[in-house]
């Protein structure tokens, strides 16, 4: 006796069958057309020296002239460097921070404890980095600030922070994990809630403790969101967070060795050069650096950790 095979369902039918669900996602999909795919081929300006009037199919040729704005400069090295740094340090901590954070939650019991601490962690991922920089200076402040009046109680001199170029890289990864943890530990919250929990009913019966049970089932099996998590990071790590360092750091020259990236580099250069080409040039550059780092990422895990590659 065959079986009979079920009507193949095209995508009008789904979304005859389904038209709430596409209706929610429409604006994220109108968003990511227009603002990505739409853009794709503006990226060959980065190859022109475009000029406004003529548009991308009549600007004059000038082949990889535009990398050389980036590549033959004095601060490319530095600026390069600080986006890779201050990224891995964002990875690293904020992967740290928002993992402990969700198996401490997922360990306490009074539930109304963890949906009041959960909604707390979530409140500073929807605050400004605008406001955000108001508060630091009220922490950092010269005169005013928590950090140094502290100080001066303890009997030690103020310290001007704003001009202290090597404290800065501590204090963006401190504010980054602060704003982004608590929203990391969601996913990873919702990573641990699939977890069988009769895993924990059968270890429970052999003996183990809640330490052996979070380090042998919980993250273990948290591992693949971790990696493939941790893979969209490094994808972006060529990219710095402008809206966090221009709201913080701003135009302070004095911190530019280690808080200059290539994003705010390359909106200076664009608001006082003007040439589009030379940001897309750049901007093209990061974006393969990414995809290398991305494939690369990938294919070690795939090799050694198949259950935690993307594909």
């Amino acid at each position: 006796m065959t079986k009979k095979r079920r009507p193949r369902l095209s995508i009008l039918s789904d979304i005859r069958r389904n038209g709430t669900s596409y209706l929610l996602v429409l604006p994220a999909m109108a968003y990511t057309f227009i603002f990505g795919y739409m853009t794709y081929p503006y990226m060959v300006i980065a190859f022109q020296r475009f000029n406004y009037t003529k548009g991308i199919f009549h600007s004059e040729w000038v082949g990889f002239k535009n990398f050389e704005f980036f590549f033959r400069s004095n601060k490319a090295l530095t600026v390069t460097f600080n986006t890779i740094y201050l990224n891995l340090l964002f990875i690293i901590f904020g992967t740290l921070m928002a993992l402990a954070i969700s198996l401490v939650l997922n360990e306490l019991r009074k539930k109304l404890f963890v949906k009041i601490s959960q909604s707390l962690m979530l409140f500073p991922n929807f605050i400004s980095w605008i406001v955000i920089s108001y508060v630091l200076y009220a922490l950092f402040s010269m005169d005013m600030g928590i950090v140094n009046k502290t100080l001066n109680q303890l009997g030690m001199s103020s310290v001007n922070w704003y001009t202290e170029a090597q404290s800065w890289p501590a204090i963006l990864t401190v504010m980054h994990v602060w704003k982004g943890a608590g929203m990391s530990a969601i996913i990873y919250l919702a990573t641990i809630t699939g977890i069988d929990e009769t895993l924990y009913e059968a270890a429970e019966i052999d003996g183990a403790n809640r330490l052996q049970m979070c380090f042998r089932i919980t993250l273990p099996l948290m591992m693949p969101t971790v990696i493939i998590l941790t893979m969209l990071s490094v994808g972006k790590i060529m990219y710095g967070d402008f809206g966090m360092i221009y709201a913080l750091i701003g135009d302070n020259g004095t911190l530019y060795s280690t808080t200059d990236i290539i994003d705010t580099y390359v909106f200076r250069s664009l608001r006082q050069i003007g040439d589009p080409s030379e940001a897309m040039a750049v901007g093209l550059f990061q974006s393969v650096i990414g995809f290398i780092l991305v494939f690369g990422t990938n294919a070690i895990t795939r090799r050694f950790f198949k259950d935690g590659a993307l594909y």
